[in-house]
C-alpha cells in the first residue's frame, strides 16, 4: 500500500507551519470556508507529478505578506519502503524536488505513488474543454504507467519546437523529420497507455454500486502507430504552418463519457450525475490498481461529501476502506463524516490572524 505518513509544511499558503502525522486511516480535515483545507490538499497534490490541484505557479503558493518562499516535507510509505520528499518554491526560481535526498524532476514523483483527486473546479470536467478531461485521463494513466509523465513532456517538448519552426515558416525537411520522429515515438506510447487505462478500468466498474459507471471512449483522430504518425505530421507540414501549430496528435485527444445505464452523454447528465460518475471512476481506478499492484492510489476529495445524499456518502465512506486506499476528505463540519467514525482520522483546520492551524480531533 501506499501511505503519506508525514506532512510538514512551511511558508505554504496560509500555513505558516503546520505537521501532522497520519496511521494509514482516511483522513477528515474539517473546518469553516477559508480555514486551508484545500491548501493542505493542494500540498499533499504536490507530491505528485504537475502542478497540483489548483495547477498554481510555484510563486503563488508563497505565503504572504512573508514572501519568502515555500516548502514542502513529507515522508511516503510505498509497499513498506519509506521516502523522503521534499520540494520547495523560492521567489524568482523554479520549484524543486529532492526524493531521498536526491535532486530529481517531477516525474519521477510517479514512480512513488499514485495520486488522484476532485475538487469542486471539476464539477464542470464533463461540459468545459477538453484539455482538463485530458489531464484527468492522464492522472489516471500515471497510477498504472509512471513513465506516462516522462511521455508527456518529451512529446510536448518536442512539439513546441516543431510549433516553432511551423510559426516561423522554417522550411527544412531534415529539421522537421528528427522532430516529428521524436513525437512520434512519445506520440504512440501516449495513445496505447490511455487506451489500456479505459480497458483497465472498464474491467474494473463495479455493476453493484450506487455511483453511475460511464462508459469511456478516446476521443483522437491521430492514428495510433508510430510510423503513421510521423507520416501524418510531415504531410501535413503545410497545413500546420498555415495554422501555426500542429494539427492532429495525442494532445487534441478527448476523453468521451456515456452514463451507461441510459446510454445518455455525460454533458447531459445533471450536476450530481456527472460528480457521481467521477467519483465511480475514481473508485474503478482505485480498485484496477489495487487489483494490479496491490497499492491503491492516495485519493484527495474535496468538499465531496456536501454534494452527496447520506446514502451515497456512507458508500463512498465504505468503499474507501473496503479498497484500503488512503483518502484525504475535507468539508465544513464534522458531521459530514460521522459514517467513517473510527475508521478515519480527524482534523481541524482552522484560522487564526489569517493564518491556518491545524489540531487531530476526533469525530463526533
Amino acid at each position: 500500500m501506499t501511505r503519506l505518513t508525514h506532512l510538514r509544511l512551511a511558508h505554504f499558503r496560509s500555513h505558516i507551519r503546520a505537521e501532522a502525522g497520519f496511521d494509514g486511516r482516511p483522513v477528515v480535515l474539517f473546518g469553516d470556508n477559508g480555514a486551508g483545507k484545500t491548501n493542505l490538499l493542494e500540498a499533499i497534490s504536490l507530491l505528485s507529478p504537475g502542478r497540483g490541484l489548483r495547477r498554481a505557479a510555484a510563486e503563488d503558493l508563497i505565503a504572504q505578506p512573508e514572501g519568502l518562499g515555500w516548502k514542502i516535507a513529507a515522508t511516503l510509505n510505498r509497499a513498506g519502503t519509506l521516502h523522503d520528499i521534499e520540494t520547495e518554491g523560492r521567489p524568482g526560481s523554479p520549484r524543486s524536488l529532492r526524493i531521498d535526498d536526491k535532486a530529481a524532476p517531477q516525474s519521477a514523483l510517479g514512480r512513488v505513488s499514485a495520486m488522484l483527486w476532485l475538487t469542486p473546479a471539476m464539477d464542470r470536467l464533463w461540459i468545459e474543454g477538453a484539455e482538463g478531461r485530458r489531464r484527468f485521463l492522464d492522472r489516471l494513466v500515471l497510477g498504472f504507467e509512471p513513465d506516462h509523465a516522462e511521455a508527456v513532456l518529451g512529446y510536448e517538448k518536442a512539439m513546441r519546437e516543431r510549433n516553432r519552426l511551423l510559426r516561423e515558416e522554417v522550411r527544412d525537411a531534415a529539421w522537421y523529420g528528427a522532430l516529428e520522429t521524436r513525437m512520434a515515438g512519445f506520440g504512440a506510447q501516449i495513445i496505447a497507455n490511455r487506451a489500456a487505462t479505459l480497458a483497465r478500468l472498464a474491467a474494473a466498474s463495479d455493476p453493484d454500486s450506487p455511483f453511475p459507471h460511464a462508459d469511456l471512449t478516446l476521443l483522437d483522430d491521430a492514428p495510433p502507430d508510430e510510423f503513421s504518425l510521423a507520416e501524418a505530421w510531415a504531410e501535413g507540414r503545410r497545413r500546420d504552418m498555415a495554422a501555426g501549430r500542429t494539427l492532429i496528435g495525442p494532445h487534441r485527444a478527448d476523453l468521451g463519457a456515456v452514463w451507461g445505464a441510459r446510454g445518455m452523454p455525460a454533458a447531459q447528465c445533471s450536476t450530481g450525475e456527472q460528480k457521481a460518475m467521477l467519483i465511480a471512476l475514481i473508485l474503478a481506478h482505485a480498485r484496477a490498481l489495487r487489483q494490479d499492484t496491490g497499492i491503491p492510489p492516495i485519493v484527495l476529495l474535496d468538499e465531496v461529501a456536501a454534494h452527496l445524499d447520506e446514502g451515497r456518502r456512507a458508500a463512498l465512506y465504505d468503499a474507501i476502506c473496503t479498497l484500503g486506499a488512503q483518502a484525504f476528505l475535507s468539508g465544513t463540519g464534522p458531521e459530514l463524516f460521522t459514517h467513517l467514525g473510527t475508521r478515519a482520522q480527524c482534523f481541524r483546520v482552522h484560522a487564526d490572524a489569517g493564518h491556518s492551524n491545524l489540531q487531530e480531533s476526533p469525530l463526533p
